[in-house]
């Protein structure tokens, strides 16, 4: 069973490209407190290792881009007495590139018939963004459990994966001859457990059968699947089957195994197919992740409350907005949130040096900021120390990236230069020439235009309608995407809505761009060598 995310998100337009899904498993839940239901009276137990009456379920809620509301967006199965469920029910979500996708998960134990889950035990929560789960080594994502004071949760884990446009629908029977008797008393009570290879080698549940009591050759009820919930639409993907003996504490002995595929499981159709039970077997495939290593220019001149770089205790300037709007999605496909941070166009102490490419943080030899909100620390502590300074000159900036991309070309990375200024350009010529220089390399650049000055010039540069040229050469892709932030405030003051606005317009080209450069140069995702990171996101601002 799957949940899909409907009409959620107001500020969703458009079609979603990318479907999203999320399979769940925790290690292991920890209980805190169990309560035993009597006709005439209540028990309650606080236990550490096991609870006979424990029933894990975890509800997804996403939260409402302008409002904050959390909303309750599905439920995964419950599961009979365990402390480390995988759950075959999945959340299915819409992917926007361009937006920070709030989620929040909680588990709780089910103790009674009650549909109001606050009824139940609550046994810890966590916090992410679906850009986080999908950004992660692999699309996996391991988080601590939080919620109970003093306590320590467990963990929950996610698995993220496209989903493929396949819609073909399976139905299969199984059944077995001669398992292994595991019961000291009768023989066993088998069920199957399916599971679809992943890129890394793990396994991601797909479909759990009935329980067959009491016998040694079981035959299975028929059961019908989504060809995409099995192998996602690729017929020669590596199926686990595991078979258990089901026990009533959760404990469930383990039989044995087989692997296959849906090609071969098709075949069936015609014929019996037979697979040996065995322990051995084990199938690993691996694959790169592509990730975007993002840089980050800033530009401007503060003087007083009226300027666009004003630290007004209430709220957030113009600058520090576009910022935190962008860089709050794209920090969720790094690896290390490591973002060399610059500033251009200031007078820096002591001697009063013109530089188009000072680091905010004051170190050149270190100039990496933790995370957007490093990069924020560090922007508003440079206002304090030098004093900016014009005039607004582009061509340095992306020449500079444009130097660090020229040294990666294999497509293992991909950087993103956004720039904020208050200011035309001052070196137009130059600027193209960069641009049209730059086109050819894994780069894309976001330019956001703050405050009211005229941004005419800065059309030219976004290739949209008509291709960027210098000295008669065409660029040869389009590779800016410029918007003024005026276009994106919301009439009723709400940075949240403009910040979200802001950044699902600007990002929004950024997948095209990429696959653009990567098709261009032939470049295909690579399985990856187990002594060899994946390559990280740098970010330069």
């Amino acid at each position: 069973m799957m949940a899909s995310i409907g009409e959620f998100d107001p500020l969703n337009t458009r079609v979603p490209a990318t479907k999203i899904e999320v399979t769940v498993s925790c290690r292991p839940i920890t209980i805190i407190e169990c309560c035993l239901h009597f006709s005439f009276f209540t028990i309650f137990l606080t236990v550490t290792p096991f609870s006979f009456f424990f029933l894990p379920v975890v509800v997804l809620y996403l939260q409402a881009v302008g409002t904050k509301e959390w909303r309750e967006f599905g439920r995964t199965e419950v599961i009979d007495n365990t402390r480390n469920p995988d759950f075959v029910r999945k959340f299915v979500l819409d992917f926007f590139f361009e937006e920070k996708q709030n989620l929040r998960f909680d588990v709780y134990n089910v103790d009674s018939r009650s549909c109001n889950i606050s009824k139940h035990d609550f046994l810890g929560q966590t916090f992410c963004t679906l850009g986080e789960i999908i950004g992660s080594t692999a699309g996996r994502l391991e988080r601590t459990l939080s919620g109970i004071p003093g306590k320590k949760c467990g963990v929950i884990i996610f698995a993220a994966e496209e989903l493929s446009n396949c819609r073909d629908i399976a139905t299969m029977q199984l059944c077995a001859n001669k398992l292994d008797k595991k019961d000291f008393f009768g023989k066993s009570d088998p069920f199957l457990v399916f599971y679809r290879s992943n890129e890394d080698g793990t396994f991601t549940i797909c479909h759990k059968t009935e329980v067959v009591k009491n016998t040694l050759n079981p035959v299975w009820q028929p059961f019908t699947i989504p060809v995409r919930a099995l192998c996602n639409g690729d017929y020669d993907r590596t199926v686990k089957v595991d078979v258990f003996d089901w026990d009533r504490d959760g404990s469930h002995d383990f039989i044995g195994e087989f692997t296959t595929s849906y090609r071969e499981l098709s075949r069936g159709q015609n014929q019996f197919n037979v697979y040996e039970v065995r322990r051995d077997m084990l199938v690993v495939c691996c694959f790169s992740l592509l990730v975007l290593p993002f840089s980050f220019r800033i530009q401007g001149n503060p003087s007083q409350p009226t300027s666009l770089h004003y630290m007004s205790p209430y709220q957030m300037n113009a600058y520090a907005m576009a910022l935190k709007a962008v860089g709050e999605i794209i920090q969720d496909y790094d690896s290390d949130k490591l973002f060399p941070a610059y500033g251009f166009g200031a007078k820096l102490p002591p001697d009063g040096k013109i530089s188009h490419g000072f680091p905010l943080s004051g170190d050149a030899e270190n100039p990496n900021c933790v995370g957007i909100e490093g990069v924020l620390e560090a922007y508003f502590q440079s206002l304090r120390t030098v004093q900016l300074y014009g005039p607004t000159n582009f061509a340095p900036v992306i020449n500079k990236v444009a130097n660090c991309a020229a040294e990666i070309t294999d497509g293992s990375q991909y950087f993103v230069l956004l720039m904020i200024t208050d200011g035309v350009i001052s070196d137009m010529v130059q600027t193209k020439e960069a641009v049209v220089n730059a086109a050819g390399l894994p780069l894309s650049i976001i330019i956001v235009g703050v405050g009211p000055a005229e941004f005419d010039a800065m059309e030219e540069l976004d290739g949209d309608e008509v291709r960027v040229s210098s000295r008669g050469r065409l660029a040869e892709r389009d590779i800016v995407q410029f918007v003024p932030f005026r276009d994106y405030i919301d009439r009723s003051g709400n940075q949240v809505l403009s910040m979200a606005r802001l950044a699902k317009d600007v990002l929004a080209e950024i997948p095209d761009q990429l696959l653009s450069f990567m098709k261009s140069r032939g470049v295909e995702p690579r399985p990856a060598l187990s002594s060899s990171p994946l390559p990280e996101l740098h970010r330069h601002i």
